[in-house]
């Protein structure tokens, strides 16, 4: 015999269409088989009060239902009271066995499981899919980073909207404008948080320049330092080192610091290249008198120029 469905939803004859659908969607969120995947028969009675919704919210069929011309499954009601017709249910849901659905939950299982279903307008197509949650926004960072820093990469404290610090590792071949990632770090939302976004801006340096993953510095020597060579205190981004200055370097000279430059983005790092600069001195009248005398005054230097 087919049931009651005024006895399924837990209503009475005379409710009306909301008092119809608040039973239903209270009884479906509690019997949603994506709830209950371990009780089979949470997942029957899930279909039984979908379908009897299915029939109470069509005028038509509760009507019919009503006057006794269909029993509780929409079937015809046989004469004299007995049994309905055979063949089971006709219409309604029957999300585990792919039947036929006959009414639109589209709107219903929308606000009670966060998406419309799956299969178009027509409702439910089999399955309890649902339309991902959005996320919350993403937040953008600039991050202003010590060259040195940047060089060495050394990690970078920061300190996030919620007040929360981490501490950031800068990636190998980190520039200016190198953007960084950083998932669950953004604003919460229905699907969870959204990323923090962080652009790295490198400062400038008082005295290196960066030349791809190469450092650049002019290094000032005395005259007596270029003539007759020295070992002398470069700094570079991991602090001061020895380097020795050939004999009769002039202004120009570049010299190489292997592996004290940028770390690369396919392993390594780049060098540092030194140009000597001879620093003469102001005013010093025993240098004067030396020039004075020499005899490499009357050389051109610049011969091979054409002047």
């Amino acid at each position: 015999m087919a049931s009651d469905p005024y006895s399924l939803l837990g209503v009475s004859r005379t409710a009306t269409e909301a008092d119809i659908k608040k039973a239903y969607r209270k009884l479906a969120k509690e019997l949603h088989p994506d709830r209950n995947k371990d009780n089979p028969k949470a997942a029957e009675k899930f279909s039984q009060v979908t379908s009897a919704y299915d029939l109470l919210s069509d005028k038509d069929k509760r009507a019919r239902f009503d006057r006794g011309e269909i029993d509780g499954d929409g079937n015809p009601a046989a004469p004299f009271g007995f049994g309905g017709a055979s063949g089971g249910p006709q219409g309604g849901f029957r999300p585990d066995f792919g039947g036929e659905q006959a009414g639109d939950f589209s709107d219903l299982f929308e606000g009670l499981f966060g998406g419309r279903a799956r299969g178009g307008a027509g409702g439910f197509s089999g399955g309890f899919g649902r339309r991902p949650q959005p996320k919350g926004a993403n937040v953008a960072y600039r991050l202003t980073v010590p060259f040195a820093d940047a060089a060495t990469l050394e990690p970078q404290r920061i300190t996030l909207a919620d007040g929360k610090t981490i501490d950031l590792k800068l990636p190998a071949g980190v520039e200016s404008g190198t953007q960084m990632r950083l998932s669950g770090k953004g604003q919460p939302g229905p699907g969870g948080n959204g990323d923090a976004i962080v652009t790295i801006e490198i400062q400038p340096h008082r005295f290196f320049t960066r030349d791809g993953d190469d450092i650049r510095l002019d290094l000032p020597v005395s005259l007596s330092e270029a003539v007759l060579g020295a070992s002398v205190r470069v700094p570079t981004a991991d602090g001061a080192v020895m380097l020795t200055v050939p004999k009769g370097s002039s202004s120009g000279k570049t010299l190489r610091l292997k592996g004290k430059g940028f770390h690369k983005k396919g392993g390594g790092r780049g060098d540092q290249l030194v140009t000597l600069m001879v620093d003469l001195p102001v005013d010093d009248d025993a240098l004067v008198e030396f020039v004075q005398g020499w005899k490499d005054k009357d050389r051109n230097p610049r011969g091979n120029l054409g002047v």
